[in-house]
C-alpha cells in the first residue's frame, strides 16, 4: 500500500507501484487540501476575474478569454487535442510512474481541482488500467503534455488503453469492465492533468535504481576481469584513494580491493617479480571511472528528490489564496540531470569494453588463449561478442550526446524554449538497458577467463559468478549459440541473485 499524502512520496513508493502494482490510496489530509485549493477557483469562476487556463485559453492563445459556459469544453478539448503522440508506447512501469506523479502532485493542494480528479487516476491504478501513451510528443517544456494528455483522455472513457498482451485497445470497454465512469473536467483539471514533468520524473526515477545497482555490478564484473587477467590488486587499496577524495572512487575501489580477495590466482603472481608494474588503464582506473559516475549518480538522485517535493503545476493556488502562472513545469533540471548520468552510464560501459578486448587479446591477456576458446582457429571463442559490446558501446556515444540543448521553439513562439527533457530521460533508459548488455558480456568473459585459470581457485565473487554462468555457458570448449548464453548473462547483472551471492561471502557492497 502506498498512501499519498499533501506532502508528497518516496522514490520507492514510485517504484513499488511501477514495478510490483502496488496499492495506491489518497490521505485524507490530502483530499483535504485539494478540496481548500479548489473552492479558490470556484471563487475566481464565480468573481470571473481573468486566470490563465481557467478563463482563458492555453498556449499563444492565453489571451483568449473563454465564456464560463463553455469552460468545461474548453477542458476538454485541451485534452483531445494534446493528446497526439506518435509511436510505440511507452512501457507500462513509466506510465504507471507518471500517473503516480500526477497524483502526487495534485494531492500537494496547489492545482486547484477536486479531489475526484485524483481518485479517479488513482483507480485507474488499482485496476491495472494503464493508458496507452506513444513515445514521441512532449518537448519538456510545460511538462509532458502529450503523454500526460494520453492518460487524461482515458479518464474520458476516450483514448487507449495497453491490453494484457501489450495490444492497443479502447478505454471505454476496459473502463466498463472495470466498473469505473468516465469523468467529466471542470474549470482548470484539464490543464491540472497535464502541465507536469511527471513523464521526465518518473523514467528518471527508475534509471536513478536501476544504474545504482549496475554500478555496484560494474565493479562486480570489472575485478573478474582483473583477475582474470592476474592484474593487481594494489591501484584499489584505501591509502591511495583517500589522497583524492572522491566519495564515489573511494566507494569502487573498495568495492574491487574486496572482491579481488582470497583467490588463488591473485596469489599466484603476487609475489611475480616479472607482474606487469603498471596494469593498464582499463584495469588500473576503474574506481575513477566507475566512482565517478557514482558520483554523478548522487547529484541525479538530488534533483530527482527536490523534483519529487516540488509543485509543479500552471498556474498555481498558492496558500494566500492568490493564483500565479510559473514556469515551474520547466523540465531543464531533469533534462540536465539525465544527460549528465548518460554520459556517465555509457563510460561506465565503455571501459568495461575495454576490459573485454584486453582479455580476447592473446597479446595482452597475460597467457590466456586466443578470444578465451581452447582451440582458436577452428573455434573463435568471444569473439563477436566484444563486436557486439563494440557496436553498443559506438550507440551509448552517441546517444550520450545532450538533449537538453536540442530546443525548438513551439505554440507560436509562446514556448519559446523546451527542455527536450522526455527525450533526455528516455534514451538514458536505453543508455542503461545497453550498460546491461555490455556488462553481460564483460561478466562471460572474465568467467571463461577464470575458468581458463584452472586448477587456480578464484575469488568468492569469481566462484559465485562462474557458478551463476555455468548452467548456460558450460565450460571453456569448442563454440556453442552464443545468444542464449549472453542473454543468461544479462539476466544475472540485472537480476540480484550474484550481487547477493557475492554479499553473503564478503558483506555489502558500497
Amino acid at each position: 500500500m502506498v498512501t499519498v499524502h499533501p506532502t508528497g512520496i518516496s522514490p520507492a513508493d514510485v517504484l513499488a507501484v511501477a514495478r510490483r502494482d502496488a496499492t495506491v490510496r489518497l490521505d485524507p489530509a490530502a483530499v483535504a487540501a485539494m478540496a481548500a485549493s479548489r473552492a479558490v477557483v470556484d471563487g475566481i469562476e464565480a468573481a470571473g476575474r481573468p486566470v490563465y487556463g481557467v478563463s482563458t485559453g492555453f498556449g499563444a492563445l492565453a489571451n483568449t478569454f473563454v465564456a464560463p459556459e463553455r469552460r468545461a469544453e474548453l477542458q476538454h478539448a485541451l485534452i483531445r487535442s494534446h493528446a497526439a503522440g506518435v509511436g510505440a508506447p511507452m512501457p507500462r512501469e513509466v506510465v504507471r510512474a507518471m500517473l503516480l506523479l500526477r497524483v502526487r502532485s495534485l494531492a500537494l493542494g496547489r492545482s486547484g481541482v477536486r479531489p475526484l480528479l485524483a481518485e479517479a487516476l488513482v483507480d485507474l491504478l488499482n485496476h491495472g488500467i494503464t493508458p496507452w501513451v506513444p513515445e514521441h510528443g512532449s518537448l519538456g517544456a510545460s511538462g509532458d503534455l502529450a503523454p500526460l494528455a494520453h492518460c487524461a483522455l482515458v479518464l474520458l472513457g476516450e483514448g487507449w488503453v495497453l491490453g494484457p498482451d501489450g495490444e492497443r485497445l479502447d478505454a471505454a470497454p476496459a473502463l466498463r469492465a472495470a466498473g469505473l465512469a468516465p469523468v467529466e473536467l471542470a474549470a482548470k483539471e484539464g490543464l491540472a492533468l497535464i502541465n507536469g514533468t511527471d513523464g521526465m520524473l518518473g523514467m528518471l526515477l527508475l534509471a536513478v535504481h536501476d544504474a545504482a545497482h549496475l554500478f555496484t555490478m560494474a565493479d562486480v564484473t570489472a575485478a573478474l576481469a582483473i583477475e582474470a587477467m592476474l592484474g593487481s590488486e594494489r591501484p584499489f587499496l584505501p591509502e591511495l584513494h583517500a589522497i583524492r577524495p572522491h566519495p564515489g572512487q573511494a566507494v569502487s575501489a573498495a568495492n574491487i580491493h574486496r572482491l579481488l580477495q582470497d583467490s588463488r590466482v591473485m596469489d599466484s603472481h603476487r609475489d611475480d617479480l616479472a607482474h606487469a608494474v603498471q596494469d593498464a588503464y582499463s584495469m588500473r582506473c576503474a574506481p575513477q571511472v566507475a566512482g565517478a559516475a557514482r558520483d554523478t549518480l548522487e547529484f541525479v538522485r538530488t534533483v530527482a528528490g527536490r523534483e519529487l517535493r516540488s509543485v509543479v503545476d500552471n498556474p498555481v493556488v498558492l496558500p494566500d489564496g492568490r493564483v500565479e502562472s510559473t514556469g515551474n513545469f520547466h523540465g531543464a533540471p531533469l533534462g540536465f540531470a539525465a544527460d549528465y548520468l548518460a554520459i556517465a552510464a555509457a563510460e561506465v560501459g565503455a571501459i568495461a569494453e575495454r576490459r573485454v578486448d584486453r582479455l580476447l587479446d592473446v597479446a595482452r591477456n597475460r597467457d590466456l588463449p586466443a578470444f578465451l576458446s581452447p582451440d582458436a582457429g577452428v573455434n573463435s571463442g568471444l569473439m563477436i561478442a566484444q563486436y557486439t559490446a563494440a557496436g553498443i558501446v559506438a550507440e551509448n556515444r552517441r546517444l550520450a550526446a545532450p538533449a537538453s540543448v536540442d530546443s525548438l521553439p513551439t505554440s507560436g513562439m509562446q514556448e519559446d524554449h523546451v527542455s527536450m527533457g522526455w527525450a533526455a530521460t528516455k534514451k538514458l533508459r536505453t543508455v542503461l538497458e545497453n550498460l546491461t548488455s555490455l556488462l553481460a558480456v564483460e561478466l562471460l568473459a572474465g568467467v571463461r577467463g577464470l575458468q581458463l585459470r584452472a586448477p587456480l581457485v578464484p575469488s568468492p565473487a569469481g566462484r559465485a559468478a562462474v557458478a551463476a554462468l555455468a548452467p548456460v555457458a558450460g565450460p571453456p570448449g569448442p563454440d556453442v549459440f552464443l545468444a542464449p548464453v549472453l542473454a543468461a548473462a544479462r539476466d544475472v547483472v540485472a537480476g540480484p541473485d550474484l550481487r547477493a551471492a557475492v554479499e553473503r561471502e564478503l558483506g555489502p557492497l558500497g
